[in-house]
């Protein structure tokens, strides 16, 4: 759904569509104004507060001024205009799941490849978090001879390739590296095939001895054992969680923090993004408005970050209207097997720290990272870790956006 036409009947009254010219004459948003986060606001309050009529007469307003090819604004009052459609007409969890059916059908791998790669060269998003989580993995290695990294991620294994160049230039001699390969749920086998070919290939070309495993058949992550990665004896492992916890439930996310705790690895990094989507569906609004914050800062990255015709931007925007839709309109899952309900730095610490002890990045690591930076456009620096967490915080225009760090077990600290 792009724009409704008709507003829908509610137990409690329905809009009438008949307004008069002056009505939209004195309703029309200013170019101006931040029009789009008022209105979307004060029809979330309406919905918390239950009052129908008014909530059908500002998404009335918002159908007429939202659209999904506008400016920012626009965009964003057209995502948002869909979720809460949807929330009013209890339709959310049948709708993302015919969305998402339909994303599932036009999917391959050589889009999302180009998508994630065009998305890495304009903006450091994803890349921050790959150069931050390396650099604690490498460090964690050194002087080993047998390395398995535990990849818990959806990055169809971007982050490696520097990685194994690194390895490849180490001054001892070169390690052998075991990948295993948690696939997300929903990759096909053939896309993981094509990955583990790909990537294969560099290693030999890279000179490093590597092996290659897929973690498949999971209906969710949460369901992970120690026995699915075949850890060796003699082996160094590090467990890199790149947008996996959020992909846990709420209640199952210390039990996942333990199933990590008992592979025994030398290093876990952790990489998710800075905001709070933890809110129960009792808690509607203040899930709304963080929500609205999130997104309305990513959707202006992307706004000044591609070209105004982009393909890959369109694609991200689709992507995002689905998680806002899965997040706002639907049940607790967030529509799908496995929700996307992020939490923040601070939120994650205080579940890592049951069982790990932060590592502080070195600051080889903190100036490789602040050196990626400088190769993208003016808005983007590096934020230190507040009383409340550790790591490091990517920022877009001085508000944190990313959140990056490294945890040992406590027992290694």
């Amino acid at each position: 759904m792009e724009q409704y036409q008709t507003p829908p009947h509610h137990s409690h009254g329905h809009l009438n569509m008949q307004y008069p010219n002056d009505f939209l004459q004195q309703s029309r948003p200013k170019a101006s104004m931040k029009w789009a986060v008022d209105l979307l606001m004060e029809c979330a309050q309406a919905i918390s507060d239950k009052d129908s009529n008014k909530a059908h007469h500002i998404l009335w307003i918002l159908n007429e001024f939202a659209s999904p090819y506008g400016d920012c604004e626009q965009k964003v009052a057209s995502c948002f205009l869909q979720a809460l459609f949807f929330k009013v007409t209890e339709s959310g969890d049948r709708s993302f799941a015919a969305l998402a059916s339909a994303a599932e059908k036009s999917h391959s791998f050589e889009t999302a490849r180009k998508v994630m790669l065009k998305f890495q060269e304009v903006s450091p998003w994803t890349t921050f978090g790959h150069v931050a989580s390396n650099g604690a993995i490498l460090e964690a290695f050194e002087g080993e001879s047998k390395l398995h990294i535990i990849d818990i991620s959806n990055t169809f294994c971007t982050q490696w390739p520097t990685l194994l160049e690194s390895l490849a230039t180490r001054s001892d001699d070169t390690p052998h590296l075991k990948l295993s390969v948690v696939a997300a749920a929903g990759s096909r086998g053939s896309v993981m095939k094509e990955i583990g070919q790909r990537i294969e290939k560099f290693a030999r070309l890279m000179g490093v001895p590597f092996e290659f495993k897929v973690i498949s058949n999971l209906s969710r992550i949460s369901e992970l054992c120690e026995e699915e990665f075949g850890v060796e004896d003699g082996e160094a492992v590090a467990v890199n969680c790149i947008g996996a916890f959020r992909r846990v439930r709420v209640e199952g996310r210390e039990g996942f923090v333990r199933t990590i705790r008992s592979l025994r690895p030398r290093v876990v990094t952790v990489v998710e993004e800075e905001a709070d989507f933890s809110s129960n569906k009792d808690e509607f609004l203040k899930c709304f408005e963080e929500c609205l914050k999130f997104y309305g800062m990513f959707f202006e990255m992307l706004e000044e970050s591609f070209a105004p015709t982009s393909e890959e931007r369109l694609v991200l925007e689709r992507e995002c209207s689905r998680s806002i839709l899965g997040l706002l309109a639907c049940g607790a899952d967030g529509g799908s097997g496995e929700c996307e309900r992020r939490e923040k730095g601070s939120q994650w610490c205080r579940r890592l720290s049951e069982v790990f002890s932060p590592a502080s990045f070195s600051e080889d690591t903190v100036d490789d990272v602040k050196a990626l930076l400088k190769r993208y456009k003016a808005g983007w620096s590096l934020s230190p870790s507040n009383d409340d967490s550790s790591g490091l915080f990517l920022a877009w225009k001085e508000e944190p956006v990313v959140w990056a760090s490294a945890w040992k077990p406590k027992s290694l600290v």
